[in-house]
């Protein structure tokens, strides 16, 4: 073999190295790439079924009200009602589980009144990962597949108080596999906290017009005041009052 030949040699081997190199940088990338996509589906899932079992379930929802995001109802309907809430806070919790359905049962399914539930986080202060916060983009995320309101119902079937980890990443991602969600589009939009700043906008929103705990029920633009006084919540007989008295003066 000639000095050419063997210099073309080497040239073609270095050449073929090289090549063998880039194929397997190319490989170990997109295997990278793929471990990247499917581990929030794998950590989400393993979190999930660690939790799993803490988790009370919920019956299906048995509501004829039509169900749009955070609202429902006709948006139509002559009454508007706006409820501000955190999901951790006790007197929401009484509300949503003795007031809310009441409510919804009367005057949302037959199209007298269209309710809207809005995020006013209180109980984290400024800790923008706390449980309310985490909460509530969970519920966010359970809104991108239509279910909002049976992920609310379940969040509130499982409460136990204010800051005890009843809404820890860990049982937040149980409630949404005992609910049937899609678990690799819940996890992908929980983990990356999506809905932080729609759930700062609620907050500001609450602010604007006056809401200062929770729960706050706005009737047609105006607060819902109880008839026991001013730290109590509104009875649903209170709520009532309200509602057909508007409904009586159309």
């Amino acid at each position: 073999m000639s000095k050419r030949q063997e210099i073309r040699e080497k040239r073609r081997k270095q050449q073929q190295r090289q090549r063998l190199l880039i194929i397997g940088l190319v490989a170990i990338g997109a295997v990278l790439v793929a471990f990247a996509l499917i581990w929030p589906t794998i950590k989400g899932n393993q979190i999930a079924d660690t939790a799993l079992a803490s988790i009370t379930p919920i019956a299906p929802s048995t509501t004829t009200a039509a169900m749009d995001g955070t609202h429902l109802g006709d948006p139509n309907a002559p009454v508007k009602m706006d409820v501000w809430e955190d999901f951790q806070c006790s007197g929401c919790f009484y509300y949503t589980e003795n007031i809310e359905p009441l409510v919804i049962q009367k005057y949302v399914e037959t199209g007298k009144v269209y309710y809207t539930y809005h995020f006013f986080l209180l109980i984290d202060g400024a800790n923008t990962t706390g449980e309310s916060h985490q909460a509530a983009n969970a519920a966010m995320c359970a809104l991108e597949q239509g279910h909002f309101w049976d992920y609310q119902t379940i969040l509130f079937k499982n409460w136990k108080g204010e800051n005890v980890g009843s809404f820890s990443d860990a049982r937040l991602v149980a409630m949404a596999k005992r609910i049937g969600l899609d678990m690799t589009a819940f996890n992908k939009c929980f983990q990356a906290n999506t809905y932080a700043d729609q759930i700062n906008q609620d907050f500001q929103a609450g602010q604007d017009i006056g809401v200062h705990a929770t729960p706050a029920i706005f009737i047609n633009g105006q607060a819902a005041e109880s008839s026991a006084g001013a730290n109590y919540i509104p009875s649903f007989d209170d709520l009532s009052r309200i509602i057909d008295g508007l409904l009586k003066g159309q």
